[in-house]
């Protein structure tokens, strides 16, 4: 069984994560508060001589570790997302870690959806949108944050693509949709953007077994919604990611 730590680990994402893959790996976590699923080393993901007895011996690191409000101010972001991710690449880098599995956002791309087709979209306007000729997101196109919170996830994929290409770490960063305590929509926008905990599952999953020849990779994380404008047509390539839940059943 593969050694996987989970920074963050006792945030939504980290719980549900850990919830689904406790079973088929040794899974440990670091964040300030303790998990009440699986062994955590309580540190501050800050500072790297607290964090790093946490990351021996581990084969992937799963790294959740920021504050994750996307509204929050310019000097939130600074002083605790890229300290945290920056911290977590580099305790890698030294402990030898092969993959590190980077949880980025949707919101490092977030200002495509104020332009056509996607506003219509997320306002819920089908009406006016041609499904049959719906221009997807992909990863190859320019990254527009839509605030501080993006921002912050657009510095942790770059971060990660030098430590890759430096340090020869497979890194694997996922732009996560929409995921939610209940797994369920709770606005229009949402019936385009929902992540599910079962998709989520098989994602993480996905990039945990992934070929080692991945060396580095930008991923959308989304269910396999009626209404989803991300293409997530390489992480179907390369990881074998087949999300099976779609937004529409909660209708």
């Amino acid at each position: 069984m593969k050694n996987i730590l989970i920074t963050g680990i006792s945030g939504k994402v980290g719980s549900v994560i850990t919830a689904k893959l406790k079973e088929k790996y040794n899974i440990s976590g670091v964040d300030l508060k303790k998990s009440n699923l699986v062994s955590t080393t309580i540190a501050d993901c800050t500072n790297l001589d607290k964090i790093l007895p946490a990351f021996k011996g581990i084969d992937v690191v799963i790294d959740l570790a920021s504050d994750p409000n996307q509204y929050s101010d310019w000097n939130v972001i600074h002083d605790t997302n890229l300290l945290c991710t920056s911290t977590a690449l580099e305790a890698s880098r030294i402990s030898g870690v092969k993959r590190f599995i980077f949880a980025s956002s949707n919101h490092a791309t977030g200002m495509y959806e104020f332009d056509s087709p996607y506003k219509e979209i997320v306002e819920g306007e089908y009406s006016k949108i041609n499904k049959d000729n719906l221009p997807l997101i992909n990863t190859e196109m320019p990254i527009r944050p839509d605030g501080p919170y993006g921002i912050g996830k657009a510095f942790g994929e770059a971060s990660g693509r030098y430590y890759s290409d430096k340090y020869d770490i497979s890194v694997i960063c996922l732009r996560i949709g929409t995921l939610n305590s209940e797994s369920a929509p709770t606005n229009i926008r949402q019936f385009a953007t929902l992540l599910t905990h079962n998709d989520l599952g098989r994602l993480i999953t996905a990039c945990v077994e992934a070929p080692k020849e991945i060396r580095f990779g930008i991923y959308y994380g989304v269910s396999n919604n009626k209404w989803k404008f991300w293409d997530t047509s390489n992480s179907s390539k390369d990881l074998n990611y087949q999300p099976e839940d779609d937004a529409e059943l909660f209708r």
